[in-house]
């Protein structure tokens, strides 16, 4: 009699300690990729201030089915003077590509004071950027020009679906 109740906890338990949510297992959970650079890899120069500071192409899967618009935030947590926004967008259509150097929604004011994608540019040492895609229940219908801030409060409660990548990148001489 224990031997079956220690097989049906472990069959109840087992995938909460493996981590496994309903996502996963169904493999219905949103993703960022980028063809010009792997998770947690290095950012191609191309894409920084050292190249042609142009945003690089990014692919998104599994956007929840009752999503109506997506947001993006690049930001930047290893800046010295604290998180640095390299670029705010919302109100992008459910696309699954978004282009090489292409603005696909409303742009907001990045750290640079620009309504536009700044690449990376760390003063020292490697940072991580990351790129956070967050599917909507809504079109958000804000300015342009509003800040990391402000969008992710219009964002709450409303968000369906997320995924992030991490690139890296270090200044060259």
């Amino acid at each position: 009699m224990t031997g079956r109740i220690i097989l049906i906890l472990l069959l109840v338990f087992m995938p909460v300690t493996l981590g496994i949510t309903n996502a996963e297992e169904g493999g219905v959970g949103m993703k960022i990729s980028s063809p010009e650079f792997g998770h947690n890899g290095f950012i191609p120069k191309k894409f920084t201030c050292q190249g042609e500071d142009i945003s690089p192409a990014l692919i998104i899967e599994n956007i929840p089915k009752e999503a109506k618009s997506l947001a993006l935030i690049v930001d930047d947590p290893d800046a010295p003077m604290g998180m640095w926004v390299h670029w705010v967008v919302f109100d992008i259509p459910l696309i699954n590509r978004i282009e090489e150097n292409t603005i696909s929604g409303k742009q907001g004011r990045n750290d640079f004071g620009r309504n536009d994608y700044g690449g990376p540019c760390p003063p020292s040492g490697t940072h991580r950027y990351f790129f956070k895609i967050y599917a909507l229940g809504k079109k958000l219908n804000l300015t342009e020009g509003i800040t990391k801030k402000e969008l992710e409060k219009a964002m709450e409660g409303r968000i369906l679906g997320q995924a992030e990548l991490i690139g890296l990148y270090k200044k060259t001489k």
